[in-house]
C-alpha cells in the first residue's frame, strides 16, 4: 500500500507540473523517474530501460522518416493539388481536412500540419472564407488521421508494444485501421457539417494578402553629413539607443542593401529604413541627429532581395524560443536575423519587439538570408508558413522515398520484419540515399518526446508493479458495477481523453494502458478492447491547445484563444466516444 501511495504521489505531482508548464515535460518526466528510483519503486536495473524500449526506437525512426518525406517534397506535391479545388470555402475545407487526415495516417501530425497550414492560408485569401474556419478542423483532422495506422501517432506505437509485453504479440500496422478509420470518417463528416457553427470566424492574418502591416512601422531616416554617426557601424548606432529597433535596409546612392550586416559603416547621405514604434523613432532622431526622409511611401520591396527573404513561422510547443525574447536570443547579432513582427492569437504584436517573450503558437515575421533562416527555424523549433521557402535550391526526390516507405510498411505488415527494425532500416535508407542529409538526422528527432517516453515507460511499469493500476481499475469497475461492459470501457476512454488534453498524449498512453490491462484482468476479458480504448483516448485531445502540437500550430494563424478549442472539441469528443466504443467492442470483443 505504501508503494501505491508513493507512486501515486509522484505521478500526480508530475501531472501538476505538466499543467503548470514551469518546466518542460521531458524534464518533469525525468524528475519523476529519478524520484521513483530513489524511493525504490523502479528497480536499479530498469531505471533507464525505457530508452531501449522498441516503442521509443520506433517513434524516433518514424520522426526521421516523416521529416525525410517532408524534405523530399512528397507532401508538397499533395498540397499543391489543393489549389485546384476552387474558391468555394466549403469545398476547400473538405479537401484540406481530408488530405490532412490521410497524410497524418502515415506521416507525423506535426509535419503534415507544417506543410498544410500555408496551403490553407493561401486558399483562404483566394476564396471567401476565413482561415480560422478551416485551420482548427485541419488540426483535429490530423489527430483523427493518426488513429488509422500504428505509425500514425506515438500512442499507437506504445500500445502495440505494451500488447507485445502482455500477450507476446504486438499489433500490426493496420490492426488499428478498422476502429481508427471509422472514427476518422465520422469525425470528418461531423466537422464538415457543424464546424461552421462551432468554430469562430476570427479577424486574423487571413483577412488580407498582407498578414502584417509592416510598413506602418517602417520609417526612412536620412544621414546628414553633420551627424556624428558618419563612419560608425550599425552596431554602434544600435548601442546609442536604449529601446529596441531594427535597421531592415540601407539605401546608398541608387543601391539598396537589405538586412545590412551589423558591421556595415554608415556614410553621409545614406538613407536607413528603420523598423520601430513612434516613441523609439523619436529617440533615435534626438540621440543621433538623423532626419526624417519621407519622400516616398515605404513598402515591402525594401525587405526582400534575391538573397534576403521575409518568412513567417510559428513558434512550436517545444521551441527553444519559448519564454525568451529576440534580445535574449541575440538573433540579430548571432544570425543576422531581424524580427519584424510578432502576432499572438492572430493580432499583430506591439512594435517594441525586442522585449516580447515568445509563447507557443506565436507567429513571427523574420527577415534574413534564406539559408540562415532555414537553419534558425530548424535550430529553434519553429515551423515555416511560407510554402517551399525552407527548401530553396533543394532537388525534389519523390519516388525513392515513397518506395522506401512503402517497402518498410510492406515488410512489417506481412511480419517479415518487426516494425522497429523495418522503420529503422527505412530511416537509415533515407540518410544513405541522401534524401535527408546526415547533419539533419539528429536535429529532426523530437528529443523531448524521446526523453518523455524513456522516462515514463518505467513509471508505467511501477504503477503496475506496485498494484496501483489494479486499485484504480477496481475503483473504475466499482463505479460501473452492474452496468454493461461498455460503461467501463467508456469510463476508461473518458479519463484517458481528459488526461491527454493536459499532458502529452504519449504519456497519457503509458499511464493509462496498465490501468486498462488491470481492468481486463479483473473482468477476465480480452485486453484488446481496453488497449484500443486507451489508444483512441490518448490520440484525440480536442479540448485544449496544449493537448497536441497540431493544436498549438494553428493557434496563431487562426487567431484562436484557449477557450475556442472546446467549442468544436467537446461535441466532437462526445461523437467520437459514441462511435468508438461500439466499434471497438465489435472489432475487438471482450471474449476475443
Amino acid at each position: 500500500m505504501v508503494d501505491q501511495i508513493l507512486i501515486g504521489v509522484i505521478i500526480i505531482g508530475a501531472l501538476v507540473l505538466f499543467v503548470w508548464e514551469k518546466w518542460r515535460y521531458d524534464i518533469v518526466a525525468m524528475m519523476a523517474l529519478m524520484a521513483a528510483a530513489i524511493l525504490g519503486l523502479v528497480p536499479r536495473s530498469e531505471v533507464f530501460s525505457g530508452f531501449g524500449n522498441p516503442a521509443v526506437i520506433t517513434v524516433a525512426a518514424v520522426l526521421v522518416i516523416s521529416h525525410a518525406l517532408w524534405r523530399s517534397g512528397v507532401v508538397d506535391e499533395l498540397a499543391v493539388t489543393m489549389k485546384r479545388v476552387g474558391d468555394n470555402p466549403f469545398s476547400q475545407m473538405i479537401a484540406l481536412t481530408a488530405l490532412t487526415t490521410f497524410c497524418s495516417a502515415f506521416i507525423s501530425n506535426t509535419g503534415t500540419m507544417a506543410i498544410m497550414i500555408p496551403v490553407a492560408l493561401q486558399l483562404s485569401r483566394s476564396g471567401a472564407g476565413h482561415a480560422s474556419r478551416v485551420l482548427m478542423p485541419m488540426a483535429f483532422g490530423s489527430l483523427l488521421g493518426g488513429t488509422i495506422t500504428m505509425i500514425g501517432t506515438p500512442p499507437n506505437i506504445i500500445i502495440a508494444d505494451l500488447r507485445r509485453e502482455a500477450l507476446g504479440e504486438s499489433y500490426g500496422i493496420f490492426d488499428f485501421t478498422p476502429v481508427g478509420l471509422s472514427v476518422a470518417v465520422v469525425g470528418l463528416v461531423f466537422m464538415w457539417i457543424f464546424s461552421r457553427f462551432l468554430v469562430p470566424a476570427k479577424k486574423s492574418r487571413d483577412m488580407s494578402t498582407s498578414p502584417y502591416d509592416v510598413s506602418a512601422y517602417l520609417t526612412e531616416l536620412y544621414v546628414p553629413p553633420s551627424t556624428s554617426l558618419v563612419g560608425e557601424t550599425l552596431y554602434e548606432l544600435e548601442s546609442r539607443v536604449q529601446e529596441n529597433f531594427s535597421v531592415v535596409a540601407l539605401k546608398r546612392d541608387k543601391k539598396l542593401i537589405t538586412a545590412p550586416p551589423r558591421y556595415q559603416r554608415i556614410r553621409a547621405e545614406d538613407v536607413l529604413i528603420i523598423e520601430a514604434d513612434t516613441e523609439t523613432m523619436q529617440e533615435i532622431i534626438d540621440v543621433t541627429g538623423l532626419e526624417l526622409n519621407a519622400e516616398e511611401e515605404i513598402d515591402d520591396r525594401f525587405l526582400i532581395s534575391d538573397e534576403i527573404q521575409v518568412i513567417e513561422g510559428i513558434v512550436g510547443q517545444d521551441s527553444r524560443l519559448i519564454g525568451r525574447s529576440a534580445s535574449d536570443m541575440r538573433l540579430r547579432h548571432r544570425f543576422g536575423v531581424n524580427v519584424l513582427a510578432v502576432a499572438r492569437h492572430g493580432q499583430a504584436g506591439q512594435p517594441k519587439l525586442g522585449n516580447i517573450r515568445f509563447k507557443p503558437g506565436d507567429v513571427l515575421l523574420l527577415q534574413g538570408d534564406k539559408e540562415i533562416l532555414s537553419d534558425v527555424f530548424r535550430r529553434f523549433g519553429c515551423f515555416p508558413l511560407a510554402q517551399r521557402s525552407m527548401r530553396i535550391g533543394g532537388e525534389k526526390k519523390i519516388l525513392l522515398p515513397l518506395l522506401i516507405f512503402a517497402t518498410a510498411i510492406g515488410l512489417s505488415a506481412f511480419n517479415i520484419l518487426s516494425v522497429p527494425v523495418a522503420f529503422t532500416l527505412a530511416a537509415g535508407a533515407m540518410v544513405l540515399t541522401n534524401i535527408m542529409p546526415v547533419r539533419e538526422l539528429y536535429e529532426n528527432v523530437d528529443w523531448p518526446i524521446i526523453i518523455l517516453l524513456g522516462a515514463t515507460i518505467p513509471l508505467g511499469s511501477a504503477l503496475e508493479r506496485s498494484g496501483a493500476a489494479d486499485s484504480i481499475a477496481q475503483g473504475a469497475l466499482m463505479v460501473s458495477s452492474g452496468a454493461p461492459a461498455a460503461v467501463g470501457i467508456g469510463l476508461l476512454m473518458l479519463v484517458t481523453l481528459l488526461l491527454s488534453n493536459i499532458v502529452n498524449n504519449a504519456a497519457a498512453a503509458v499511464l493509462m494502458a496498465p490501468i486498462g490491462l488491470s481492468m481486463a484482468s479483473t473482468l477476465g476479458a480480452s485486453p484488446d478492447p481496453f488497449l484500443m480504448t486507451v489508444a483512441i483516448g490518448a490520440a484525440l485531445p480536442f479540448l485544449t491547445p496544449i493537448g497536441h502540437q497540431s493544436n498549438i500550430l494553428v493557434m496563431g494563424p487562426g487567431g484562436y484563444v484557449f477557450g475556442d478549442y472546446w467549442k468544436l472539441g467537446l461535441p466532437l469528443t462526445m461523437v467520437i466516444m459514441a462511435v468508438a466504443i461500439p466499434v471497438i467492442l465489435w472489432v475487438w470483443p471482450l471474449t476475443g
